[in-house]
């Protein structure tokens, strides 16, 4: 399948992806609530008999994998006909069961606004069986900052093609992130905290 920016001109990127975002089942305002839930609902859990928050504060990346599981259960607690958590290595994590095109892909990220991948983004043809192309729910959190508790920054959304994805330069780097240019007109800002 070709990207749906195929043939668009770099300058209307952003009308094209407020269109796919407005063709994209999930609304904006129902994102953003699963999203905030999510994350307060991370802080209403223990781990044993410790409050996540108070008694322990956990690594950007724990905090990432909390908000990669409680997402799509949400999604699909609410539409269990319609949507699911990934079941396969070639899911993304949010899979649509009535149109896999509307699938999604969740990022997360304690940076202020970049969201990034693992290297394996910017090879053409690897062994992946996931699609690196498609719709992306990008989502920046605040890392744990002694005396106020974390709060989510930035909830964007929009289409990611695997062209998109730029590796490090080093033949070791382990990361991949998007250009600012492509970020601004291809993940449209649904929330960002005050």
């Amino acid at each position: 399948m070709g990207s749906p920016y195929d043939d668009i001109d770099p300058a209307h990127w952003l009308q094209r992806t407020k269109e796919l975002v407005g063709a994209h089942p999930l609304g904006s305002d129902e994102i953003v609530d699963v999203v905030l839930g999510s994350w307060r609902a991370i802080f209403k859990s223990r781990v044993g008999a410790l409050r996540i928050g108070l008694d322990i504060t956990p690594k950007p990346q724990i905090m990432g994998f909390f908000l990669h599981e409680l997402i799509p259960r949400e999604f699909q607690r609410r539409y269990p006909k319609v949507w699911c958590q990934e079941r396969t290595a070639a899911d993304k994590d949010l899979v649509c069961l009535t149109d896999p095109t509307f699938s999604v892909e969740l990022k997360t990220s304690s940076h202020a606004l970049q969201i990034f991948g693992n290297r394996s983004y910017t090879q053409a043809g690897d062994s992946s069986k996931k699609s690196k192309s498609g719709y992306y729910l990008a989502v920046n959190f605040e890392a744990f900052q002694k005396g106020r508790a974390p709060k989510i920054k930035v909830v964007r959304f929009g289409w990611l093609d695997d062209t998109d994805w730029i590796g490090q330069r080093s033949q070791t780097g382990q990361q991949a992130r998007i250009a600012p240019a492509v970020e601004k007109a291809k993940l449209l800002t649904l929330y960002r905290s005050a």
